[in-house]
């Protein structure tokens, strides 16, 4: 099954005149990196949005957002740190009555000293408040799900085509090989003709045995039969009903070896030109790859 791993979704859910929201957005990674950011009152909820993440994806990095609207799930408080409070108006008056001080300590002065007042957040419904981030993270990751779904498709199809490329240019070198070898029988003959005048005749056995030993350094059946063995593995690993990612990648590599053992080998000029075809084929593929699931 080829997903994508690039996808986005949100969700949102409201309780009384609070809205949640919910946003899902994952890029291709080499393994499953999950990133949350969350308010404080729901972060009891983050190993629980992590292992749902884990049971619908294998790859990619994936960022969560949530974000809350309204108070209508809150109340707020103030509250007074009594001991704090009680040290500081010691300490003043302290201060006051050994440096001859004067004034008063006033409600405003009181104000701006810090850890003696702080806010709070009174949850009302904890449990009204899950169900809600629920709803709305499970209809974000449907969304995600769907998104990846959709571009593996297009993935799919553009892997199939490339692939078929590669079968087509491969069917060309095979067919062009019997070609190759008798235009080396006829270069030779050419040659020592052109640099005998003539005079010598050709050794047809001595000719068979240069174009023989020719034909066998270029010989790139064996790279070819490999190419397509790994286009076929590649066809048949795109079908399996999981995540092929790492294995299609696996792959790619060995069928850029294989050509660049031929480019090697070869010198043909519609051989070298097929070459540089195979690897503009194969590096395309390997930068869908580095998207797939």
């Amino acid at each position: 099954m080829v997903n994508s791993m690039t996808g986005y979704g949100k969700g949102s859910a409201a309780v009384d005149d609070t809205e949640l929201h919910v946003e899902l957005r994952s890029v291709n990674h080499r393994f499953l990196d999950i990133s949350s950011k969350m308010p404080r009152s729901l972060l009891f909820l983050e190993d629980q949005v992590k292992s749902k993440l884990r049971e619908s994806l294998s790859r990619g990095r994936v960022d969560v957002y949530v974000t809350i609207e309204g108070h209508g799930l809150f109340d707020k408080k103030v509250d007074v740190d009594w001991t704090v409070a009680d040290q500081y108006f010691e300490r003043l008056k302290e201060m006051k009555a050994r440096y001859n001080l004067t004034g008063d300590l006033s409600i405003d002065m009181v104000s701006r000293l810090e850890n003696v007042f702080s806010i709070q957040e009174i949850e009302e419904d904890t449990n009204e408040l899950q169900q809600a981030f629920q709803s709305a993270f499970a209809a974000s990751l449907d969304q995600l799900v769907q998104m990846r779904a959709q571009e593996g498709k297009r993935l799919l199809e553009d892997l199939q085509n490339r692939i078929k490329t590669i079968d087509t240019i491969l069917e060309k070198l095979e067919e062009r090989r019997p070609e190759v070898v008798q235009e080396y029988k006829d270069r030779i003959r050419t040659r020592i003709e052109e640099y005998t005048q003539g005079v010598i005749q050709p050794d047809d056995a001595r000719i068979l045995q240069e174009v023989g030993i020719l034909a066998e350094k270029g010989d790139v059946t064996e790279e070819i039969t490999r190419l397509h063995s790994h286009t076929s593995q590649f066809s048949k690993t795109l079908s399996k009903q999981e995540p092929v990612g790492r294995r299609l990648d696996f792959i790619v590599q060995e069928m850029h070896r294989e050509v660049n053992t031929i480019g090697s080998k070869s010198n043909d000029s519609e051989v070298t030109k097929w070459v540089v075809d195979l690897k503009s084929e194969i590096e395309k593929i390997k930068e869908q790859v580095q998207n797939v699931e």
